[in-house]
């Protein structure tokens, strides 16, 4: 398992999130999932607040929490975004059945 430096992670957490297709969302976990084997980290917490600290030069609005629920204060602008971009939804989620991608590495 490698490991990475705190920034070198905010980095790959970063690259992760614009390669998100269009029309499609990973959840917080997800990204750190993904991550994890490369990075020896794996947290969604983490993963969280490099989002809110970092994310807004990224499509920060294909990133949800593991239920669908769109980032918080954040709510009218991801569904729009979202629903401009075609990701389904349940009522105020995103559909993550549906929605969900995962990286092919």
């Amino acid at each position: 398992m490698a490991t990475v430096t705190p920034q070198e992670y905010v980095e790959e957490v970063l690259k992760l999130v614009e390669s998100i297709p269009e029309g499609r969302v990973m959840s917080y976990g997800a990204i750190a999932d993904a991550l994890a084997e490369r990075s020896g980290r794996n947290s969604a917490r983490q993963v969280g607040t490099i989002m809110a600290r970092h994310g807004g030069g990224v499509p920060w609005h294909r990133v949800v929490n593991s239920t669908g629920r769109m980032p918080p204060g954040h709510e009218q602008e991801t569904r729009q975004r979202l629903l401009s971009e075609g990701v389904p939804l349940r009522g105020e989620r995103v559909d993550i059945k549906r929605a969900s991608w995962q990286p092919d590495f």
